[in-house]
């Protein structure tokens, strides 16, 4: 089985590339499913019901979250879709799901979204504890389970890393629109890769516009942000899985 998780999404260059660009990845990789961060696509906030069918349609099998969910309030329509996840260590009294499980090739996928909690802005429970509970809750239930973790600190990421090692089958970061060069399978059998990067803006500073980024940090000004024009990127990781045990053979960064 090949899965591919695709990076934060980032305003309509962003969703545009995704859907220039899936259809013909799918094809030449023989990719069987697909995960794609939402959470920035609708104007680099946020994410709308029409943006959310649009991923969808281009070849999505789930939209993953982050500290920007609740910024369109469209996403009330629809965040109790089963293809949409939130992060699942937002209050409980929140609506929306953590996780669900998919059924994908004979296997059960269970697809599990958290938040980070270092320099993140947003309200939160522990996210350790949090995968804890999930992970006890479906273990007799899903052959493979994803995490994708929304969080800023690297080091929140790799301490994420070793305590879930063995425990899941892949665990990816999103957030910093940056990816890294630091994809391994652990020891114990875990794929993992601090940051899969971002699918926006290619000449920007992480998807918004250089000028305006670069005179905040120059005159320490407040100056609004704006998604940048030009040709686009996506990032994106593939990860390849045995089907018999469900072991991770193999991890691919793509970046097109």
């Amino acid at each position: 089985m090949n899965i591919l998780a695709v990076g934060d999404l980032v305003g309509e260059n962003g969703l545009k590339k995704l859907k220039d660009e899936l259809p013909n990845l799918k094809n030449d990789k023989n990719i069987d499913f697909v995960i794609v961060n939402g959470e920035n696509v609708a104007g680099g906030m946020g994410i709308t019901e029409k943006d959310f069918n649009q991923i969808i349609h281009a070849g999505a099998d789930v939209v993953t979250l982050g500290n920007h969910t609740w910024s369109k309030k469209d996403i009330f329509r629809f965040i109790d879709n089963e293809k949409i996840v939130r992060p699942a260590n937002y209050p409980k009294t929140l609506p929306g799901k953590g996780y669900y499980i998919y059924e994908c090739k004979n296997k059960k996928i269970a697809v599990l979204n958290l938040i980070g909690r270092t320099d993140m802005g947003v309200l939160s429970e522990n996210p350790f504890l949090e995968a804890d509970r999930i992970l006890e809750k479906i273990k007799d239930n899903a052959n493979i389970i994803i995490v994708d973790f929304h969080a800023e600190a690297t080091a929140e990421k790799i301490a994420m890393k070793y305590y879930l090692d063995g425990r899941i089958n892949i665990l990816y970061g999103t957030h910093t629109h940056v990816q890294t060069a630091d994809e391994e399978i652990t020891q114990k059998g875990t794929a993992y890769i601090t940051d899969i990067g971002m699918t926006g803006p290619k000449d920007s500073v992480i998807g918004m516009d250089k000028s305006a980024s670069i005179k905040r940090f120059v005159t320490t000004l407040p100056e609004k942000y704006k998604i940048a024009d030009g040709k686009s990127k996506m990032n994106s990781c593939l990860f390849k899985i045995n089907d018999e045990n469900c072991r991770i053979e193999k991890i691919l960064r793509i970046n097109l």
